[in-house]
């Protein structure tokens, strides 16, 4: 093997990581730098720091990202409207570049010679961790261990994990959830297990941040978000940080059951796989800003967003977020975002989210006196569409005389 000195491992303090932090330590007989990311979880993050110092971790880095997660990562592809095969909001994904610039800094930090990730050699997520790293480090070597080792179940990881004297929370028990979970600020995920049938319908304990649309509350809510150049800055009224912003619609769009989805998706490696997804902040942020997008866009400008939306959404979804053509789009729909300032007016009822208002001071381009159906007084003259409808036909007339003459 190749000489490691030093290795910075993304670490969660589960079974996985702590099992690699010993496996690190005797096949690369190397120093293990653990570094463990609160992008909004949900779980305390300060227990991972004891776990990784009864391991012989010298260098522990555990950094609040939040703020940075959703301002720099979350708000920018909102901007975008990106939506994945029509329906996931990219939760899992968006999260991984973070991850991998963090890495990378602290990599350069420490003076480490490679990274190392929990990523297993079927997922989306060795994509991301990996392709964000050699964006950003060229030459920065990764380990992979769920791609060298032969620890793969969780049987055998269990096992290396008694033989080693590594604690670990993980043990089999009643009610214990027989699926993969991944959190953040923008959303859980729910995978593998039993969900590995597509035709499973997944219990209603499964939910951990919605309640049942079933039993959301029989009145609706209201909500008004402000916007400014395509972001969020305040809720009600309220001005609010990029993550205060998320957090509160999560609670808000939560309690009326907003924002779950049952999805079989296309990973990047081929394979097709069944994922279910709470996003109920992100599900209210993209009706919301397609609205305040409907009255301070043109037309065509709208059209060119929507056509150029599923491929950067693919980047997304595929890890290429530092990529040239990610960074070129996203000046793009940044520099529409100039006049996406105003207000939206929603109501949260029973897993679903309307519409109730919209308006801009400042650059709506909604005209009432063009767009009544009362009189206009001369405001928009009618004629005029006739030749414009003529125009339109002309080659829709030229085929039909074609068809009509037989040639």
């Amino acid at each position: 093997m190749s000489e490691i000195n030093k290795v910075v491992l993304a670490y969660s303090g589960g079974l996985d990581t702590s099992v690699i932090v010993k496996w690190l330590q005797d096949v690369y007989q190397c120093e293990v730098v653990t570094f463990t990311a609160d992008i909004g979880q949900g779980e305390e993050v300060e227990p991972a720091r004891a776990k990784a110092k009864a391991a012989g971790v010298k260098q522990i880095y555990i950094d609040d990202l939040r703020e940075e997660f959703v301002r720099d990562f979350v708000f920018p592809m909102f901007r975008a409207n990106a939506v994945y095969e029509g329906e996931y909001l990219l939760g899992t994904s968006i999260a991984r570049p973070l991850i991998a610039k963090r890495l990378v800094e602290i990599a350069r930090e420490t003076g480490a010679d490679a990274i190392s990730h929990g990523a297993t050699g079927k997922g989306n997520d060795q994509v991301r961790f990996e392709l964000g790293a050699y964006a950003l480090m060229p030459n920065v070597k990764v380990i992979a261990p769920w791609r060298e080792w032969d620890l793969l179940s969780r049987e055998k990881l269990l096992d290396y994990a008694e033989r080693n004297g590594i604690a670990v929370e993980y043990k089999k028990k009643q009610g214990q959830a027989p699926y993969s979970m991944d959190a953040n600020l923008l959303h859980i995920s729910y995978e593998g297990g039993i969900l590995e049938d597509p035709n499973f319908e997944p219990e209603e304990s499964m939910w951990r941040i919605t309640v049942s649309p079933e039993k959301a509350p029989d009145a609706p809510e209201y909500v008004e978000l402000e916007y400014e150049r395509g972001d969020i800055k305040a809720i009600d009224g309220k001005p609010m940080s990029a993550a205060e912003v998320l957090a509160e619609l999560n609670r808000r769009g939560g309690a009326h059951g907003i924002g779950r989805l049952d999805l079989v998706e296309n990973r990047y490696v081929g394979m097709k796989s069944r994922g279910c997804y709470e996003t109920p902040g992100g599900t209210i942020m993209l009706k919301a800003h397609r609205a305040i997008e409907s009255i301070t866009l043109d037309r065509e400008v709208l059209a060119l967003k929507d056509d150029l939306m599923p491929r950067y959404a693919r980047l997304i979804y595929n890890g290429y977020w530092f990529s040239p053509e990610r960074l070129l789009l996203q000046k793009l729909i940044d520099e529409s975002q100039a006049t996406v300032n105003g207000r939206v007016r929603l109501k949260l009822y029973k897993g679903t989210v309307m519409t109730v208002g919209r308006s801009s001071e400042t650059d709506s381009l909604f005209d009432p006196a063009i767009s009544t159906f009362e009189d206009d007084k001369g405001a928009y003259d009618q004629a005029d569409a006739a030749g414009f409808i003529r125009l339109n036909a002309l080659r829709l007339r030229i085929a039909a005389n074609l068809k009509k003459t037989g040639r």
